[in-house]
């Protein structure tokens, strides 16, 4: 064990000034278990001892200030639980109060009166005094009078490490203590030499020591940078490397011919002609499929774009080459939408293709199940029920999973285990995926985007209006009826408040039976809380055209395919995320005609719900709309990244340090084209580096 791994191993409580109380509190507090782990606990922020604010300059809007002054007064205040230590500091320009509620006996021991501090800290105003509650404190030192000091970190703490004095000063100090005891050699480089050069990065142990102990703010810019880099680096190694080795070494299905079933299809019962990038999509699977490698390719297209014309291609090109095929997607709705859309475009020729979900059962189930067993069956569409033990192929060469997100990585694992040698997998999503959270998460995957809509397509016109506008609204559905077209009015249904939110629909249903009363108006409502047979039926009601308006909750966000629907209201706009409101929107603008969004909101909005409705009104891309989607929430919000782990960065941010994640991706791949297996004398740190967190948890997380 090198000297390396064996100090940063330490457990934490046998750190100078540490112990086993504090030690505890540290893992427990801040996931601090070695000396490793405190080591990458990096600083927030930095405050610069030489900038000095003065007390009358101080208001209750600022953030944190800094002052310089004595303590005159020192006093306990309150009864028993409301026990506090307030003490009043004086400079030349006035006084403020200072404030300790947790742990102020220990504060009350150090504090002296007459005696000059620098002071730091959030100021907030109390029955209209301003005060600062729990401040940092240090005696004015001639150092940091003079600003001789270089910056003070400023670490994240809690409310209980502040009660055993581990203030935001005290982790610096224990930093401090670590850093004194660390040589360079401790911190070995993992970089290569030729790509510190390039971007003229820090040397790893020299980063280390200046994020945490800086002499100047560039100091510190220039540490956050390097590791940054490393965070990123590393992380897109290990993707590349899954991916180059897959390439390499999975082995797939060979479709070496475009036969009947493809050509047939694709010359005599196509509805309509492919787009350039239906065509670039194609010809990506085509490659894939025929090299002897088990495809495993993410197809990303906006609602609408044309992806399942793709994925049937990609069946009957299995089909051809004497495999089975299946799409797999995540509610029976859906899946019964894929199966009558697959049926009606192949009607006219030799496909047998079937739908298998929960609810069938019997002797339609055994039916499918023999079929798919002894081969007779070509295509199957269905829910997860596609995965369970039961389900048998004789020979499944290509499976699709659509809305990919909606099914966790062991489900689609499942999948592979339908054959052999694993079928070829092709996953699609609706949900537009930011490129650079695609190049982090699903870096491993081969990506493919559709980001053309077919020729005819209108864009949907989206507009925002207030409650004060509703008959206005209201009026304008009532024409679009008239024209024979039809509208949706979706409510927004949050698990937290399921009970109020029940109750917002059923008034917002009696309202719009209000506007639009029966019988020469028919409404279907459709919600999570009807049994599954009446939601069904509701739903078919409004796609046959029975109804005129559905009013609905969110189940209507993915799977209803109604061409002949050209509005979209979607109330309590501000409720909904980005995401979730193009893919609302996208259930209208599925037909030739002009279609409408229309975003309601009450009369005044914050400023988020502004930004994210303006945003909606301006584009219709959904690629655009997902960036800022990452921008606004973080990525790790974004839906099917959570899961992954990959997110867990310290200091690096996906969204703000994307040109550092180009030049950490760029740099990899490029490495690993000439060395895979970092074999090359410059790459052994690197690999040594990789092999030596495959055993460790904490200190892995920085990579």
């Amino acid at each position: 064990m090198s000297s390396y791994t064996a100090i940063l191993s330490n457990p934490i409580e046998y750190l100078k000034g540490v112990g086993p109380q504090r030690g505890e509190l540290l893992r427990k507090e801040l996931n601090v278990h070695t000396f490793g782990d405190l080591l990458l606990y990096f600083p927030f922020r930095y405050i610069d001892r030489t900038k000095v604010d003065k007390i009358s300059s101080l208001h209750g809007q600022m953030d944190y200030v800094q002052i310089r002054g004595r303590i005159t007064y020192i006093e306990v205040m309150g009864e028993k639980r409301s026990k506090r230590l307030v003490a009043t500091l004086r400079d030349e320009t006035g006084e403020i109060s200072l404030v300790w509620f947790q742990g102020w006996q220990w504060v009350q021991k150090s504090l002296r009166e007459n005696v000059a501090y620098l002071v730091y800290g959030k100021v907030t105003a109390f029955n209209g005094v301003l005060q600062i509650t729990h401040p940092e404190m240090d005696l004015l030192t001639e150092d940091i009078a003079t600003g001789k000091q270089f910056l003070q970190p400023i670490y994240y703490t809690t409310e209980k490490l502040k009660a055993r004095g581990l203030t935001a000063k005290a982790i610096g100090k224990l930093t401090f203590n670590l850093l004194e005891q660390l040589s360079p050699i401790e911190i070995p480089e993992n970089i290569p030499e030729p790509v510190l050069q390039q971007y003229r990065l820090l040397p790893r142990p020299l980063a280390y020591f200046k994020i945490h102990l800086p002499a100047s703010e560039e100091e510190a810019k220039l540490a956050q940078r390097r590791l940054k880099f490393e965070e990123l680096f590393i992380a897109q190694i290990r993707i590349c490397r899954l991916k180059i080795k897959r390439h390499k070494l999975s082995h797939g299905f060979i479709f070496g011919t475009v036969g009947d079933a493809f050509n047939n299809f694709y010359n005599e019962h196509l509805p309509f002609d492919l787009t350039g990038a239906q065509k670039r999509v194609l010809k990506e699977i085509r490659q894939d499929t025929m090299n002897g490698r088990q495809m495993n390719r993410l197809l990303q297209g906006d609602v609408g774009s044309g992806k399942t014309i793709v994925a049937l291609l990609a069946m009957l090109l299995a089909m051809d080459n004497g495999f089975q095929a299946c799409l797999m997607a995540p509610t029976e709705i859906l899946s019964q939408q894929h199966f009558k859309g697959l049926s009606d475009l192949l009607k006219d020729m030799p496909v047998t293709i079937s739908l298998l979900t929960g609810s069938i059962k019997g002797k339609a189930r055994k039916k499918i199940l023999a079929e798919a067993a002894d081969g007779s069956l070509n295509l199957l569409v269905g829910t997860h029920a596609l995965l369970e033990k039961e389900v048998v192929f004789k020979n499944l060469g290509m499976a699709i999973v659509d809305e990919q997100h909606r099914f966790g990585v062991a489900q689609r694992a499942r999948l592979w285990q339908k054959n052999e040698i694993p079928p070829h997998i092709l996953v699609m999503t609706a949900t537009p995926i930011p490129r650079t959270l695609a190049m982090t998460v699903y870096g491993d995957l081969d990506v493919s985007v559709i980001d053309e809509l077919p020729p005819g397509r209108k864009p949907i016109t989206t507009v925002h209006r207030t409650e004060f506008q509703r008959p206005r609204v209201m009026d304008f559905i009532r024409e679009e009826i008239q024209k024979g077209r039809q509208a949706y009015i979706v409510y927004p249904l949050i698990d937290e408040s399921e009970t109020l939110d029940y109750e917002n629909l059923m008034k917002g249903y009696e309202e719009v039976k209000a506007f639009f009363p029966e019988p020469r108006y028919y409404i279907s409502m459709v919600h999570g809380k009807q049994p599954a047979d009446m939601r069904e039926t509701n739903m078919q009601r409004f796609v046959s055209g029975e109804t005129n308006i559905m009013v609905a909750t969110t189940v209507i966000e993915v799977g209803v395919n109604v061409p002949n629907a050209s509005v979209m209201v979607i109330e309590s706009t501000e409720r909904f995320g980005l995401s979730q409101l193009h893919q609302l929107r996208g259930r209208v603008g599925r037909g030739a005609d002009q279609s409408f969004c229309i975003l309601m909101t009450g009369n005044k909005v914050s400023n988020d719900s502004k930004e994210r409705i303006q945003v909606m009104v301006q584009t219709n891309n959904g690629f655009i709309i997902s960036e800022k989607d990452m921008e606004l929430r973080g990525p790790g919000d974004i839906e099917g990244t959570r899961q992954s782990g990959v997110l867990d960065f310290r200091l690096a941010d996906i969204v703000n340090d994307k040109p550092i994640l180009d030049a950490a991706r760029a740099s990899a791949e490029k490495i690993l084209q000439e060395d895979t297996d970092l074999l090359l004398p410059e790459n052994q740190p690197l690999q040594q580096f990789l092999v030596s967190q495959r055993s460790k948890s904490q200190w892995s997380k920085i990579s």
